[in-house]
């Protein structure tokens, strides 16, 4: 059984593959399996997996007849993977040398279920080094990295493939990738490990290479895939709501789906005219939903022109 298996999807990604494989052959070790989703690629991107597969030992290459969407390819990729440890990267983003076996390392010190990581935003030749937030140097439990409200924490950084899981969180389903959501379900999936999993760790490793500002990305589209960081939040309030814990977690999954309401609306040129309008729409119903107590202190202790969006939007109706 391999150590580690990390989970790649690609999908229209020829521009950058071969970095992204290159860096994967730089990291290959006999406890190393990698798990390539070719997630019906339509440009070279396959070729270009299929030419680089013999160099990659352990490799298991997945491939899907239909285009399925960055959730549904991470979950191929769990359901095939063999590893003790799991984690992921992105077609389009790609790894520093000796990082993997650094990752094992730090997961097998500190004997957590997960790990978080730093690492280093590329935007064209810039080079910004983004940190995990949480205490270093010790294990942690997950739930108390979740607030307070007000501040940035842990479930502020959903960066799926800045981390190593341990395999036994994904042997029940329950850390599935939701597939009907087009965005935001790596925000819905990093809340839900912190409230499952029972330890945690964070680490400065800085050997993840995320790629900013890439054309496919789903971070650079204006239409209405965007919006589903509404469903996405719903769920997530649902959840928490029924959480035990649920007074203590509410404040934080309000506080964090009013913050992505407000970016919406204040970003809303970006979208053609209809959408828009679907947005300002759905944006005041979520805000109805949520429970109003909770909303209204929220709202008070937000900057007064975010809090002043918000509380337009809410009142307007269709």
């Amino acid at each position: 059984m391999p150590s580690l298996s990390v989970i790649i999807p690609f999908h229209n990604v020829q521009a950058y593959a071969e970095d992204t494989l290159r860096s994967l052959a730089r990291n290959a070790a006999p406890t190393t399996e990698f798990v390539l989703v070719d997630d019906c690629s339509t440009d070279a991107t396959a070729e270009i997996v299929d030419r680089w597969l013999p160099r990659l030992p352990q490799a298991v290459l997945v491939r899907h007849e239909t285009n399925r969407g960055i959730a549904a390819a991470r979950n191929s990729g769990i359901d095939a993977a063999r590893g003790r440890y799991l984690t992921f990267l992105d077609g389009d983003d790609w790894y520093g040398p000796g990082h993997l076996d650094a990752l094992l390392r730090a997961a097998e010190e500190y004997d957590c279920d997960f790990l978080r990581t730093d690492h280093v935003r590329s935007t064209g030749k810039k080079r910004e080094i983004r940190r995990a937030p949480g205490r270093r140097g010790s294990r942690l439990d997950p739930r108390d990295l979740i607030g307070p409200a007000a501040a940035t924490t842990a479930v502020d950084y959903p960066f799926v493939w800045a981390g190593v899981y341990r395999r036994h969180l994904f042997d029940d389903g329950a850390m599935r990738f939701a597939e009907d959501l087009r965005t935001a379900e790596d925000r819905l999936w990093t809340w839900r490990l912190h409230l499952t999993a029972r330890s945690c760790a964070v680490a400065g490793l800085l050997g993840v290479f995320y790629r900013r500002g890439v054309a496919t990305s789903l971070t650079q589209i204006a239409d209405a895939r965007q919006l589903d960081f509404i469903p996405a939040h719903d769920r997530l309030l649902a959840e928490v709501a029924a959480d035990p814990e649920a007074d203590r977690f509410l404040p934080k999954a309000v506080r964090t789906y009013c913050a992505m309401i407000a970016f919406h609306l204040a970003n809303q040129r970006r979208y053609e005219a209809p959408v828009a309008r679907e947005l300002r729409a759905a944006a005041g119903e979520a805000l109805r939903r949520m429970p109003q107590d909770v909303l209204d202190r929220t709202l008070s202790e937000m900057d007064p022109e975010r809090a002043g969006t918000l509380r337009r939007a809410r009142r307007a109706r269709r």
